[in-house]
Order: C-alpha cells, then sequence, then structure tokens
C-alpha cells in the first residue's frame, strides 16, 4: 500500500494489516528543485495553487467557497468534467476576480508554475484520493501545502504542522482558517516549505520507492 494511513481506512486491507507493506509513491524532484517562476498576470495578492484533473474528489468547490474569507488569488490548473461547475461557483461567490482557472499546463511549464505559488492547496473531499502526487511535486518545489484528512496517503504526506497543515474535508471555513494562517506567517510558510522538500528527498523519490519494492522482491525469493 502506499501509506499506513490507506491500510488502516480500508475495510478490505485492515484486516490484513499484518500482511501488508507500505511503499510510498515516489517522484523524480528534479525538475522542480531550480525552476524559475512562471509568468503571470501581475497580482499583488499572493497565490494559492491547485493542480488537478477537474473532478468531483478532488474538492475544488469548498476550496472556492473559502475564497470569500481568503486575501489571496487562486490558480487552477488542470480540465476535466468539473470545470464547468466550479467555474460556475466562482461567478455565484462573486470571486472571478481572483480564481483563474488555467487549463492543462504543460510538463515544462509545470515546476514553473509550482515555482510562481506561494501555497499549495489540495482539498479533496473523499478517499477516492489515494494519495495525491501533485504534494510531491509542490514539497519538491519547496511549497507549503494545505490537504484534507480522508483516510488516505493525502494526511500522510503532509505532516501536520511540519509540512503544511491538515483540515476536515468539505470544510470552507477550516480551509480559509488554514490558508490565512499560513498567508500571515511568511516564517512559517518557509520553514514547512523546507521541511517539506528535506522530507521528499529523503523519503518519497522514485529510486527510494523502487528501492523499496526490489527489497520485498528480494525478502520473498529469499525465503523461499
Amino acid at each position: 500500500a502506499s501509506s499506513p494511513n490507506y491500510i488502516t481506512s480500508s475495510p478490505y486491507l485492515s484486516p490484513l494489516a499484518d500482511r501488508c507493506t507500505v511503499v510510498p509513491l515516489g517522484i523524480d524532484p528534479a525538475p522542480f528543485l531550480h525552476a524559475e517562476p512562471l509568468p503571470l498576470l501581475s497580482s499583488d495578492l499572493p497565490t494559492l495553487l491547485f493542480v488537478g484533473r477537474h473532478r468531483y474528489y478532488k474538492g475544488v468547490d469548498t476550496l472556492i467557497r473559502a475564497m470569500p474569507d481568503v486575501a489571496a488569488r487562486l490558480l487552477v490548473a488542470g480540465d476535466g468534467p468539473m470545470r464547468p461547475t466550479w467555474e460556475a461557483l466562482a461567478v455565484e461567490l462573486s470571486v472571478t476576480d481572483r480564481v483563474q482557472f488555467l487549463g492543462d499546463i504543460s510538463d515544462a511549464d509545470l515546476p514553473r508554475l509550482y515555482a510562481a505559488a506561494d501555497v499549495f492547496v489540495l482539498p479533496s473531499n473523499v478517499r477516492a484520493e489515494a494519495y495525491g502526487l501533485v504534494l510531491l511535486e509542490a514539497m519538491a518545489a519547496g511549497l507549503p501545502c494545505i490537504t484534507t484528512e480522508v483516510g488516505t496517503g493525502t494526511s500522510f504526506v503532509v505532516q501536520h504542522g511540519i509540512t503544511g497543515l491538515v483540515v476536515p474535508p468539505q470544510d470552507a471555513r477550516a480551509l480559509a482558517t488554514a490558508v490565512s494562517h499560513l498567508l500571515d506567517n511568511p516564517a512559517l510558510r518557509r520553514e514547512m516549505g523546507a521541511n517539506g522538500r528535506a522530507r521528499l528527498l529523503a523519503e518519497l523519490t522514485t529510486p527510494t520507492m523502487v528501492a523499496r519494492v526490489e527489497a520485498i522482491y528480494r525478502e520473498m525469493v529469499n525465503s523461499q
């Protein structure tokens, strides 16, 4: 399994927990470590970033509902079936001047988009969000992350109070409070961003993931 949280919360895996092994997913951090910020529309406001497919379980509607209480702009990267609904919600809440839908971002520009942000937010609302690889990309970029507790890898990747903040799902007020707390504390943002990058480089890279899988195969072969 990709996180101990997922084993614990899974009705299928939890009875077999003693026979499960955790191998966290990893990424290649290199493209994100020293990227130059992507030129964006000028703004005097700090920048929140979401990256991902626009599907129901990503919870971007909760993030948009938090925006009236947040002194920031939100960049929403990606595309998918929920985009029209989320765009309509931004209009309904009169936050279109601070919520910008960017569409799909090229692989070349993605690291530069992370580099242009101040806080990364993954507000997933159900356990269909099993891990959140975008959190790893944000951590590689040195961003503090805000995510939700859905019983899966999101709250394993983001260590509450260390590499970011974890809030209840579908709670716009709690999300706004968490965002505002980080925006009001630049030193805390830098500290959490540095902690996240260090954790990623030590534990959550592709070579580490592959080495752990290989170790499991070796153990199984040697036990025969």
